[in-house]
This record gives structure tokens, sequence and C-alpha cells, in this order.
């Protein structure tokens, strides 16, 4: 099963992607991710991907596309993958269509997760985290302790600036602009499935599985 998740920052792309992966043994492919790893492993591409990375630029797509390919070429992909966060424009789309074709592999699926947008602003600006340890918390669904401090290792509790309203609404206006043009790429190649995602984890989970045909483990 090779799919892409699409869906807007907040929607649970993560959460859910990292479920298919435990159950399925086919891996999440976080851009950002294998990107870190492959300057960290200082290998060709990660070194130019780096170099771009360190005065502050954009990694250019075919950099990019070729680091996905470096990675989807590793044994654990021979099953699948999970595409999270990528491709994010139209360009991209059809370069990983292109990088494709040479590896003779194709797509399953592009599965979008939809969520209100007023309901993610929502979601984002309640949402806390420890700086210690990364739990995470919502003052409206799993509130932190009174006294800000983790339960789980004494850190501070703090609402990061990717959370704050301007830039959340900001993100989904970046989002809106460059990637939700490809619902109509993918839906004209006939393979987009939308769910809604305004649910809990487990009951969005299922919805998933419902789409692509599978069963959830005992």
């Amino acid at each position: 099963m090779r799919l892409i998740l699409l869906g807007a920052p907040g929607v649970g792309k993560g959460t859910q992607a990292k479920k298919l992966q435990d159950q399925f043994g086919i891996p999440q492919i976080s851009t950002g991710d294998i990107l870190r790893a492959a300057v960290r492993d200082k290998t060709e591409l990660g070194m130019a991907a780096k170099a771009y990375m360190d005065r502050g630029a954009l990694v250019p797509d075919d950099v990019i596309i070729g680091i996905i390919r470096e990675r989807i070429s590793q044994p654990d992909c021979e099953k699948g993958f999970i595409l999270d966060g990528f491709p994010r424009t139209i360009p991209q789309a059809e370069a990983l269509d292109a990088m494709l074709a040479e590896m003779k592999l194709n797509l399953d699926v592009v599965l979008e997760i939809y969520v209100d947008p007023e309901k993610i602003v929502q979601r984002l600006t309640n949402r806390r985290v420890c700086s210690e340890c990364g739990a995470v918390f919502n003052l409206l669904t799993n509130p932190p302790p009174a006294d800000g401090k983790c339960p789980n290792c004494g850190g501070v509790i703090i609402q990061r600036d990717d959370d704050k309203e301007e830039t959340v609404r900001n993100r989904l206006a970046v989002y809106n602009k460059q990637t939700a043009p490809l619902k109509e790429f993918y839906s004209k190649k006939g393979i987009l499935k939308t769910i809604d995602g305004d649910d809990t984890v487990e009951e969005v989970y299922r919805k998933i599985l419902d789409t692509l045909g599978l069963e959830k483990e005992k």
C-alpha cells in the first residue's frame, strides 16, 4: 500500500500515519524527518540540502525528490509507505509521479483528512506541550495540571509559538493556497479519498481503515 496523507495542519495526519505504520509495518515518511536524517548521515543529497538549509533557503524540489527516492528504495518500503507532508504543491506532485514511474511504482490512494478550519484553530490554539518531554495537552479535552508542571517529567508546560492564533491562521492560509489544489490534481486521477477528521483518534482511524478496505487489529 503506497499512500499520501493530505490535510491541513492540525487535522491529525501524523497521529494516524503512526497508527497505520504500527499496524501494517509500512513506514511513515515525513519530509522533515528524512531531510534531517540525510543531513545527519552526510549523504550526497543530504549535504546538498544542508547548504540550502544553512542559509535559510528552501530546499529545491529536485533535492527533496532525490532524498525521497533514496528513502523509498530501502527494504522497509517494499510493502509500501505513507508520505506525510509531501507533496505540498502541484510541481512537487508532478515530480513525484515522474519519479515513481521511473521506479515502476504507483500510488494506491491519496487520503485527505478534512476538519473545518475554525475547529482546527480551536484545536491548535488550545494545545499545550511539555517543554522537556514533549507530552501534549489540550485546554479543552486534556487539560494540563493547574500548576503548569508536566505529570510525566516535571517539565514546564508551554504554548508553542506556532500554536498561537495568528500563526495558525497563517499556516492554514498557506496550506489552502499551496496544497489544497492537490485535491483537484489527485481527484482527476481517481485516487483521492476524503474522510471527516472531526472525531476521536480511534474513530478517525476506523474511517481510514474502512476507506482503505483494511481491517483493524483484533
